[in-house]
């Protein structure tokens, strides 16, 4: 048996003191890392009084009526509610000869196009049909804000 000297109970309280310094060392530097970080300076933040709500194009307001006049022609009970809302479409286009493509087949960014036709002969198809199998993909205006082309898609 080995016996104990008069040294082994201050080098027990030194290694206790040395790992009491270091816990309270480690718990320090994470204070001052938490509180050493000088705060932002306050920014002036200008907020407008209201939310602005976004604001349509003129595409997009297009195609909005136009899906409108298209469901409303399909859609229609009689015959002269249905051309009165062909007239009122027709009013949208640059003219009665207005281009309609109708893609029926598209891959790697290839688009294979019905038979082009206008939009006096959709409306009336519409009409005739009523069923509104497309929705619009594409829609180019001219300088007055009138359709000048418009492409479909099947829905």
């Amino acid at each position: 048996m080995k016996k104990r000297t008069s040294q082994s109970p201050l080098t027990r309280i030194l290694t206790i003191a040395l790992f009491g310094l270091l816990a309270m060392g480690a718990c320090k530097s994470k204070k001052k890392a938490v509180v050493a970080a000088p705060e932002p300076a306050p920014v002036e933040r200008v907020e407008p009084a209201r939310p602005v709500a976004p604001v349509a194009t003129a595409e997009e307001l297009a195609v909005s009526k136009l899906e409108n006049y298209f469901n409303s022609i399909a859609n229609s009970s009689n015959v002269q509610m249905a051309n009165s809302s062909i007239q009122e479409a027709l009013s949208m286009f640059s003219n009665q000869e207005t281009p309609i493509l109708i893609v029926i087949h598209e891959e790697s960014g290839i688009k294979d196009y019905d038979e082009p036709t206008t939009i006096a002969k959709y409306l009336n198809y519409l009409k005739d049909t009523k069923k509104n199998l497309n929705f619009i993909s594409d829609i180019r205006l001219d300088g007055n804000g009138r359709v000048s082309e418009l492409e479909l898609r099947r829905k």
